[in-house]
């Protein structure tokens, strides 16, 4: 049950107004944890903006995909796995892989960006940082550029999954893939 009141559009602040309604003509993502966001409006505008620079950097939208269900998976945030799964599917991603990584288990991944996407955020969020052999590995299959994005990426959706689990914002009950136990 979700510990944060949704905050309805006709009762927000100017400021609110303008960052919900350009968040909603841009990305159209206005749910989850930013309805938490909401409360401070140069915030939401902020991770409106990380996450633009984001989807538009080296990554492609499948690597990104990736390292969000490694993230969801990792902080057991329910909301961004449903809503990762979703996005994970609709760029190809095969169930059996979202099952796999659901499991706690390595997916079987036949591109070597992907793969290291895959090992890269688990190491980052189970060690804290990247190992000398695990860094040399990832700078030379991904490059600095892509391995700076991808850094970046596993910790702001941390930051997405921890919001989404301190409010209690929960996926709805139709959800074809929850997050296993």
């Amino acid at each position: 049950m979700a510990r944060i009141a949704i905050v309805d559009r006709a009762d927000m602040s100017a400021e609110q107004a303008r960052v919900y309604d350009a968040a909603k003509q841009s990305s159209g993502i206005v749910g989850g944890p930013y309805y938490a966001y909401i409360r401070l409006p140069k915030l939401f505008e902020a991770c409106q903006n990380l996450r633009s620079c984001l989807s538009s950097g080296p990554l492609s939208r499948r690597e990104q995909q990736i390292v969000n269900l490694v993230v969801a998976r990792h902080w057991n945030a329910r909301y961004p796995w449903f809503a990762q799964v979703r996005g994970s599917l609709a760029v190809g991603i095969d169930q059996a892989a979202i099952d796999a990584i659901n499991a706690r288990q390595t997916p079987n991944l036949a591109d070597a960006r992907e793969r290291t996407c895959f090992v890269v955020a688990r190491e980052l969020l189970a060690n804290k940082g990247l190992s000398d052999e695990s860094y040399a590995a990832a700078e030379k299959t991904m490059g600095l550029e892509s391995l700076v994005a991808l850094v970046a990426s596993t910790g702001s959706f941390s930051m997405t999954c921890m919001t989404a689990n301190t409010f209690g914002i929960d996926p709805p009950a139709a959800n074809p893939t929850p997050l296993a136990q």
